[in-house]
């Protein structure tokens, strides 16, 4: 089979100020996405889906594809904004994509038969994810089985302002049995809280967060069109300029209906990635660090 690496890098970037997924942090100028890509293949990922805005294109192929191609096969996909179900009416000022989810859906016509990771273009998740995923690629496992790499709630936040994540809850056996998309995530001395409805909830430390690295086969997507086309209009009619559907809340769906199943793997490795403009000096002395200490070369492509 073609593990493949499909990566969602169609975000505006509104809190960063900017298109943060070709953002240089590394030493000549790599993004994150590059690091991310580099460690798929050490991995033995054979394929790279970029999910992108079409008129990103040009800029994605100079920053990035190609210095990749000699090593990985490189498609694009495409989320666009009228790629939604006919009869469905956009709002005259919707300019923002339907979310991660509708994105996920741009690949519906790519991912056939092979088994694929979709990750952020934006966060790094250590090489220990993707080595997990894929071992769990190669377990004998029915087509409705996936994964998710869960993380640390306290290891994810920011200085520099709250964040969104997906809140999991799992079984004895691993298994996840909720997850729940939830904004405005910070530190706290119990290691974290979010605001709802004016209160402030807390997350104990060791509360597993997804941080959108999911391990899916090709069946994730009729179960996720169906739930997408049967959603959108309601979705609309409540929040037209800002509705999203989210990945973490979906999957969630669809576990809570018994339509999958997903194991929550734990990574060894620490996330970290940049929300925030302000959060850009500390990742660029993580990736230097990683270099000077060997873990990759100083150029990413030299062979």
């Amino acid at each position: 089979m073609k593990e493949t690496l499909v990566i969602l890098a169609a975000g505006m970037g509104s809190r960063y100020g900017g298109m943060k997924q070709v953002d240089g942090v590394g030493s000549n100028g790599e993004p994150i996405i590059e690091f991310t890509i580099y460690d798929a293949i050490e991995a033995g990922f054979k394929k790279v889906v970029l999910i992108i805005r079409k008129e990103h294109e040009e800029i994605f192929e100079d920053v990035l594809v190609k210095k990749i191609r000699p090593f990985i096969e490189v498609e694009y996909a495409y989320q666009d904004l009228n790629d939604i179900p006919q009869g469905i009416e956009i709002p005259a000022e919707r300019v923002k994509p339907w979310g991660t989810t509708h994105a996920l859906l741009a690949v519906r016509n790519i991912m056939k038969e092979d088994p694929f990771i979709i990750c952020n273009a934006d966060d790094y998740y250590g090489k220990d994810a993707f080595n997990k995923v894929m071992e769990f690629f190669h377990e004998d496992a029915k087509e409705n089985d996936f994964c998710m790499v869960g993380y640390k709630v306290e290891n994810t936040l920011s200085d520099n302002g709250t964040v969104t994540r997906g809140v999991c809850q799992k079984n004895a056996e691993g298994y996840l049995t909720k997850i729940k998309e939830v904004m405005n995530i910070r530190k706290a001395e119990c290691g974290a809280e979010y605001e709802e409805n004016g209160a402030y909830i807390p997350l104990e430390k060791g509360t597993p967060v997804s941080m959108n690295f999911w391990g899916f086969r090709p069946a994730v997507l009729p179960l996720m069109k169906e739930l997408f086309d049967s959603t959108i209009a309601e979705g609309i009619k409540n929040n037209p300029i800002k509705y999203e559907a989210l990945l973490p809340n979906d999957v969630g769906k669809l576990v809570e209906t018994g339509k999958c199943s997903v194991k929550v793997l734990t990574s060894n490795d620490s996330w970290f990635g940049v929300t925030y403009k302000e959060d850009k000096p500390n990742v660029v002395a993580k990736f230097k660090n990683f270099k000077d200490t060997g873990m990759y070369p100083e150029n990413l492509w030299s062979k």
